[in-house]
């Protein structure tokens, strides 16, 4: 039995990371099948599912059904909740920093579990 702590990350539970790993396993799936078969249409089809897996999942982070890694609270976990704080970027967050979304150094973007369901 699984017991949630203080402190749990609950990482990848999103509606992102479920998404981008489905197109992934796709994508991977049609590269082997392209192998057994010697396929080269296989391995670039299997190749741009790959990619739109990256994008798809990029772009699902970026609108907020992805969440920054770390503690959250409670009321977050739950891969159906939407994380409001994705506008103003997640600090370390290589997605948002590629998007052009920085979190000021040092500062917490994430709001209390009152306010991110207030916004929602």
């Amino acid at each position: 039995m699984f017991i949630h702590g203080d402190d749990d990350h609950d990482l990848g539970h999103t509606v992102a990371g479920w998404t981008g790993t489905g197109l992934a396993a796709l994508g991977f799936g049609l590269c082997g099948f392209a192998m057994v078969r010697s396929s080269g249409l296989l391995a670039l089809a299997g190749a741009a599912v790959l990619a739109l897996a990256l994008l798809t999942t990029w772009a699902l982070h970026l609108a907020g059904w992805g969440k920054p890694s770390g503690p959250r609270p409670a009321a977050q976990w739950s891969w159906r909740v939407r994380d409001v704080t994705a506008r103003d970027g997640h600090d370390a967050c290589l997605g948002c920093r590629l998007a052009g979304r920085r979190a000021p150094r040092g500062q917490v973007t994430e709001r209390s579990a009152e306010t991110a369901v207030a916004d929602a």
